[in-house]
This record gives structure tokens, C-alpha cells and sequence, in this order.
């Protein structure tokens, strides 16, 4: 008796602890996504309309959609891009303060602050700089490069967006390699500068090795960032100039919302979440195997 009121007891606690965050879980996030599912094995011209089944038909539009697949490889580029360079960026800076300098904490106030901002105000802000602020400067300074426009050439308008992630996101990651570097056992640094080993030598044999954990992490939430990214895409460019900046994620929503196509828009957001998926699943499972003990 006592045994099974113990197993009530844990139940009820399960049950109040876990339930109200389970069912916010299965209404916002298992619900939809089953639901999403669905979408794509029915046809459906609105949202009002009733939907026909359709089994796979959804699934080979979007295999055959080129549109589709350009967007997707234009987005690998970018997560290649962002990936490399705001993991880069955001160490550096959390590599710079946290080398005992004065304003550090000053500074890690400004690093952060971009990241504060929503995507879509970010890209209206970025978009007036390089529209009106860089020309006008490169004009005044005589800098051919400030002059020409950024967001009205096609190649200038990737790196733009590039641009303004680094920006936006670096701050973030630099947080997380800041409580990865201050964990480092301050031991190993004294001995390996007993050893005779020089700041270089200590940081690529001593502090990145150990900051292996973090570097999981930053590049987990960069590569999902960048495979998603939507709003910044949507408030900087648009997709422009001529769809040379259209991720695969504003595709998808043009795709379904826009030309109202709503089963193979979703059925290509399944592909995109699968592709996700396996993608940051590799690299979780390869960056674990790589982490050494301090």
C-alpha cells in the first residue's frame, strides 16, 4: 500500500511539474508539426477549402521544384559563411575580454547589444546604412568600394547579409565561449607557460582543445540560425535584386503563403526540417567525439 502510494505521490509530482511544460510543448510545437504533416499528403487551393488526398504528390513538386533547389544551395553557402566567420568573430571577442583589459565588461555590453534587436528591425536599420550612410561616406571620402550599392548587386548582397549576421549574432556566441574560457583550470595554462610555451602555442594546444564543448554549441545554434533565417532576409533584401538573395526559408513561405501553394510549401518544409535535422545531428555527434578532459 505504501508502495503504491509512493507511485501516486511521484505521478502527481511528475504530473504537475512536467505537465503544464509538456502540454505547451505538444500545443506549440508536436500538434502543428503532425498537423504539417498531414498538409502535405492533401491538396488544398486555401486555407478554407476542403482538402483532397493527394499521398506523395506533394512530395515530388517539391523535388522537382528548381526554385527550390537553387534557394537551398544559396542557403548552404550562407550557413558555410555565417558558420565559419561569426564562430570566428564571437571567439576572438570573448577571447578579448576576457584577457584582463579595463572597459572589458564595457565592451561585453556592446558585443551583446546587437543581438537584442529583432531580426526585422536589424534589416531595416542595415538596409539604410548600406543604401544611404556607405555611399554617402565613400562619396565624401573618395572610397570607390563604399560607393557602389551594396543591396543592388547580387554578390554584394549576399555578403551584406552575411554581414549583418556576424553582427547580429557574434555577441551571443561570444557568451558562450566567455563561460567556456573562464572554466578552463587556470593550472594547465600555468604549466604549459612553465613548459615554455608561447600565448600561440598554449592557445591552439591548450584553450581550444578544452573549449571543444562550447564550440559544439555555437555551431549548433549557428547552423540552425542560418538554415532558418527569414525575418533579417525579409527586412535587408527581400530575396533581391532577382531572387539572388532568396533563402530557402522565404521560399518556403512564398511558396505556400504567396502563390498559395500550402501542401508542397509544406511539403518542402519538412524537407527543409529533415535536411536540418541530419545536418546538425552529424555535426553534434562528430564535435562530442572530438572533446578531451581537462
Amino acid at each position: 500500500m505504501t508502495q503504491r502510494k509512493r507511485s501516486l505521490a511521484n505521478f502527481g509530482n511528475s504530473l504537475l511539474f512536467l505537465g503544464p511544460t509538456t502540454l505547451f510543448f505538444a500545443i506549440t510545437v508536436l500538434i502543428p508539426f503532425i498537423f504539417g504533416v498531414y498538409i502535405t499528403l492533401n491538396k488544398m487551393a486555401t486555407p478554407v477549402d476542403p482538402m483532397e488526398f493527394s499521398g506523395l504528390y506533394n512530395y515530388l513538386n517539391a523535388f522537382k521544384d528548381k526554385e527550390f533547389w537553387e534557394s537551398l544551395w544559396l542557403t548552404l553557402k550562407f550557413v558555410v559563411a555565417t558558420v565559419v566567420f561569426v564562430n570566428l568573430v564571437g571567439f576572438g571577442l570573448a577571447y578579448l575580454v576576457t584577457s584582463g583589459i579595463r572597459i572589458q565588461n564595457s565592451m561585453r555590453t556592446a558585443y551583446f547589444t546587437p543581438n537584442l534587436i529583432g531580426g526585422l528591425v536589424l534589416g531595416y536599420i542595415w538596409q539604410f546604412i548600406f543604401v544611404q550612410s556607405l555611399p554617402s561616406i565613400g562619396s565624401k571620402l573618395g572610397i570607390k568600394f563604399l560607393e557602389l550599392g551594396w543591396l543592388g548587386d547580387p554578390k554584394m548582397a549576399f555578403w551584406s547579409l552575411v554581414i549583418v549576421t556576424i553582427w547580429q549574432t557574434s555577441g551571443y556566441m561570444m557568451i558562450i565561449f566567455i563561460a567556456g574560457l573562464v572554466s578552463i583550470p587556470k593550472d594547465l595554462i600555468e604549466a604549459a607557460k612553465i613548459d615554455g610555451a608561447s600565448p600561440f602555442r598554449r592557445l591552439i594546444s591548450v584553450t581550444i582543445p578544452l573549449m571543444i564543448p562550447s564550440f559544439v554549441v555555437t555551431i549548433f545554434l549557428s547552423l540552425k540560425n542560418a538554415f532558418m533565417v527569414y525575418d533579417l532576409n525579409f527586412s535587408l533584401t527581400k530575396g533581391g535584386p532577382f531572387d539572388s538573395t532568396k533563402m530557402v526559408s522565404m521560399h518556403v513561405v512564398n511558396k505556400a503563403f504567396i502563390e498559395s501553394n500550402y501542401g508542397t510549401g509544406q511539403a518542402e518544409g519538412i524537407i527543409l526540417f529533415i535536411i536540418v535535422a541530419v545536418v546538425t545531428g552529424i555535426q553534434v555527434y562528430s564535435s562530442k567525439k572530438m572533446e578531451v578532459e581537462a
